[in-house]
């Protein structure tokens, strides 16, 4: 694939994975089961302020970059676009999608949402314009603190999951769904769709003009 096609394949696939993710979070709260950690906290925030779902996660993204500061943490496009965009789809989703009307529609809208978090954070991660601001989070305290990724990951998100609880939002079945199966669902999508890099030959090909 020539570079110029392959930039504009990360573009589109990050842009369609961040639009994804949104959905999937959409969709997950309208189950009424259960959400991931940190969109309970953002659900407990918006409970007590009453500004929109999806704001929220835009203002908790910027708080959080504010926190790769100290870390050291280089954000990519990626990682920008992420902490806007993701929270402007799921104000989307949450506006096309009525909540569940029972017990049957929530395990599917659940299932769905997963399913689509799980592809889109292949897409765009795959993308490789930077990781997402939370990722960045944990993977920058794992390089200063030495601890393992997974101490690092758990502990954010059970004290995010806590705070989000008193606050009011919705921990259930979906939280535990979401802790149990997100890591292998964007386990299976990533390497399907991880856009391969440039290689140092097509690299000097390009800039020479070279033609195969």
């Amino acid at each position: 694939m020539s570079p110029g096609l392959t930039m504009t394949r990360r573009i589109a696939q990050l842009a369609v994975g961040l639009f994804l993710y949104g959905i999937g979070i959409a969709l997950m709260v309208r189950a009424q089961i259960g959400i991931a950690p940190w969109d309970v906290l953002t659900q407990g925030i918006q409970l007590h302020t009453g500004i929109p779902f999806g704001v929220i996660v835009i203002a908790t993204s910027v708080v959080v970059l504010l926190l790769w500061i100290p870390l050291r943490q280089k954000p990519g496009i990626g990682t920008i676009a992420n902490a806007v965009l993701v929270g402007v789809w799921a104000d989307v989703g949450l506006a096309w999608f009525a909540p569940a009307p029972d017990l049957f529609w929530s395990i599917v809208m659940l299932a769905a949402g997963l399913v689509t978090i799980g592809l889109a954070t292949g897409m765009y991660i795959g993308a490789r314009f930077g990781p997402g601001p939370r990722d960045g989070l944990m993977t920058g305290l794992h390089r200063v603190t030495g601890w393992p990724i997974w101490v690092v990951r758990t502990g954010i998100e059970v004290v995010v999951l806590i705070v989000g609880w008193l606050l009011g939002g919705n921990v259930g079945v979906g939280t535990l769904a979401f802790a149990l199966l997100i890591g292998p669902l964007a386990g299976f999508f990533m390497p399907l769709l991880l856009v391969p890099a440039a290689t140092p030959r097509a690299s000097a090909d390009t800039a020479t003009g070279a033609v195969q």
